[in-house]
């Protein structure tokens, strides 16, 4: 992808989205946005408790408890299984290698269409969500070294497991944009835009948390002031390794 195709990207998919478990925004607001390996070592997960919720499918969500932290909730994995993986994984990858890239990094979907598919996914259509909206352009800027992009849904094999291997997360350099505009319309040309590890700072980009009641109205959870909002299009990316932000460890997050 060149300069001038990110600029089409983020001028065609000005915000991004991600949906969390309802309720959860006050801890994301204060932890950022971890993945669900970095959740875990926050909340000092190890051995088989660990291994369960990171190496395998998650049938369920689990909840999880630490003194001196709101309760967390690491979200089921229920479309995808490993049979279907195993049909589609390529380049030797086994489901404990999908699984364990996948818990490695935090999930952003580039267009509202993709959004309102996923809020009426037969897992999720009778449950509550906070839904984050951020602008895409500065989360970019900020954190480019750290991301990247995939032309399908990762978490998901059903309806159909399309295949998936070593090149599925590309960088935004290596991603082959021009095949996709070929193919694809608008908006639909990167279906996931993936950070490694975590964004601390992601309150920092948001637009505002729309809590999603499907037994009920919804409701503004958060908002962002028009002030802050301009004032993140002027955050720049940080340079150095010392300030990577897929290098943060969750215990060094912005608390405020």
């Amino acid at each position: 992808m060149t300069d001038a195709e990110l600029d089409e990207l983020l001028a065609d998919c000005p915000s991004l989205f991600h949906m969390a478990e309802a309720g959860s925004w006050p801890s994301i607001r204060r932890h950022g946005l971890l993945s669900t390996s970095a959740l875990l070592d926050l909340y000092g997960v190890e051995g088989t408790a660990r291994a369960a919720l990171e190496d395998r499918r998650r049938p369920g969500t689990t909840r999880l408890r630490r003194a001196g932290l709101d309760d967390a909730v690491v979200r089921d994995q229920k479309p995808m299984d490993d049979p279907s993986l195993l049909r589609c994984l390529q380049d030797g990858l086994r489901p404990v290698d999908w699984y364990r890239l996948l818990n490695g990094k935090v999930f952003f979907c580039l267009s509202r269409r993709r959004l309102d598919r996923m809020l009426g996914a037969r897992s999720y259509r009778t449950r509550a969500h906070d839904v984050i909206e951020l602008r895409s352009r500065p989360l970019v800027e900020r954190y480019r070294h750290a991301i990247t992009l995939c032309p399908i849904n990762s978490g998901a094999t059903r309806p159909f497991p399309a295949p998936r291997g070593n090149d599925s997360f590309l960088p935004i350099d290596r991603y082959p944009y021009r095949y996709w505009r070929a193919r694809r319309p608008r908006g639909e040309r990167v279906v996931e835009l993936a950070v490694g590890r975590a964004v601390p700072d992601l309150e920092a980009f948001v637009v505002r948390v729309h809590r999603v009641n499907p037994a009920g109205a919804d409701m503004v959870v958060f908002e962002q002031p028009a002030s802050a909002r301009e004032a993140v299009s002027e955050h720049k990316p940080s340079s150095g390794a010392g300030s990577e932000p897929g290098a943060t460890d969750p215990r060094d997050a912005r608390r405020g």
